[in-house]
């Protein structure tokens, strides 16, 4: 039986974990000889490392947003000239991926976060890893922390990511297949935008598994509304859930933490439009659902350089918080030209996907387990240069 592990990176539930968790799931249901395990590496090195690691991420973003935007563009999103330097650190951390790889012994490595990635590419150049890697992407762009050499596969969330790598970083197009962002297989796939029964649109409002983005004082603004009834997931933050429970307004319902993805997908079914954070899954899960998006809060860092994409290809509608909210989510959704706008926008973004099926995607990982080399298998090739042949026929 062979062997394929996930890295993420913490042990927070963020998107890198949920994209590695998709996958995993799709390859159980869909493969008789494969094994799969997640490890994260800081808590694989240092169980008290990485609890102060997340505890010191979490307060950084929710006191200093700015300091951390501006960290993370000069750290994470700076000019591709720049070199990374991780001189103090990277030794300790190199040494234990190796002896990671030594004690799993894995058959394929998987990558849903830049800094394992970062790691398994430096081994790659020195020699020291000869096991294929897949980096797969979790957000609508690619910092400059994820590994480019030597990374036998890229699963990406866009065409321009794909120009962008291919342009920057000269890497082969057949070594780069566009995803979008992997969805666990449970949030199905809708073909057409639906149309709310009773005449009153039903809304969702998301910020996140921790609670984050501002929820109380967005939700606080709605407690008057006429036209609209709200859904509220909370995640896990109990504080939250009792706040909105305990002011027994008919249109506005907390909802506790969803851990099973059929009632999320039920729940996406059931209402008219999203409100969330331009957070890399949740998004790619409202365009599965070909749901509305408008984008109430971000966060800073990498939330801030999706809703430039995001905005820029007319997929999610932006809040004004200067302006009535319901008469804007109004605006959004009884607008027939921006709602053809929009729907038109999500189909360009979906004629950039290169896979008709998550089936698809098993068979990708299948090639690259079995190929032991660098070599990507003459399949994938073939399915990349048709592809771009069909673009270019269709004059894309």
């Amino acid at each position: 039986m062979k062997k394929i592990l996930f890295l993420p990176l913490l042990q927070m539930q963020s998107g890198h974990h949920q994209v590695a968790e998709a996958l995993m799931d799709l390859l159980k249901n869909h493969t008789d000889n494969i094994s799969v395990k997640k490890i994260d590496l800081l808590s694989y090195t240092n169980k008290s490392l990485e609890k102060m690691i997340t505890n010191g991420y979490l307060n950084w973003i929710r006191y200093a947003p700015e300091t951390y935007n501006l960290a993370y563009k000069s750290f994470f999103y700076m000019p591709a000239a720049k070199e990374h330097s991780f001189k103090w650190y990277q030794p300790f951390f190199l040494k234990k991926m190796e002896q990671l790889l030594e004690e799993e012994k894995p058959d394929l490595l998987v990558c849903t976060h830049g800094f394992p990635s970062y790691l398994l590419s430096k081994l790659k150049r020195k020699g020291k890893c000869n096991i294929p890697v897949i980096n797969v992407y979790t957000d609508f762009f690619v910092n400059n922390v994820w590994g480019k050499d030597g990374i036998d596969l890229h699963f990406l969330p866009s065409q321009q990511v794909k120009e962008t790598l291919f342009e920057r970083y000269h890497i082969p197009k057949q070594q780069m297949i566009v995803t979008g962002i992997p969805v666990h297989k449970e949030i199905m796939r809708n073909e057409a935008i639906r149309k709310s029964n009773n005449g009153r649109p039903k809304v969702l409002i998301a910020g996140g598994n921790s609670g984050l983005g501002g929820i109380v004082k967005l939700a606080d603004e709605l407690k008057h509304s006429t036209e609209l009834d709200y859904f509220v997931l909370c995640g896990k933050n109990r504080k939250l859930y009792d706040e909105i429970l305990s002011w027994n307004i008919k249109h506005i319902k907390p909802l506790p933490y969803l851990s099973s993805r059929s009632e999320m997908n039920k729940l996406y079914e059931a209402v008219d439009a999203i409100m969330t954070k331009p957070g890399g899954v949740t998004i790619s899960e409202a365009l599965q659902k070909r749901l509305p998006i408008i984008v109430h809060t971000m966060l800073p860092g990498q939330e801030k350089v999706n809703l430039r994409y995001l905005t820029d290809q007319k997929l999610v509608f932006e809040l004004d918080h200067n302006t009535s909210l319901e008469k804007q989510l109004l605006t959004v959704l009884k607008d027939q030209k921006k709602m053809n706008h929009w729907e038109q926008a999500i189909d360009s973004y979906q004629k950039g996907i290169e896979i008709a099926t998550k089936e698809e995607m098993v068979e990708l990982i299948k090639k690259v387990l079995d190929q032991h080399s660098k070599a990507i298998p003459s399949e994938l090739v073939i399915h990349s240069q048709r592809f771009h042949s069909a673009r270019a026929l269709n004059g894309a």
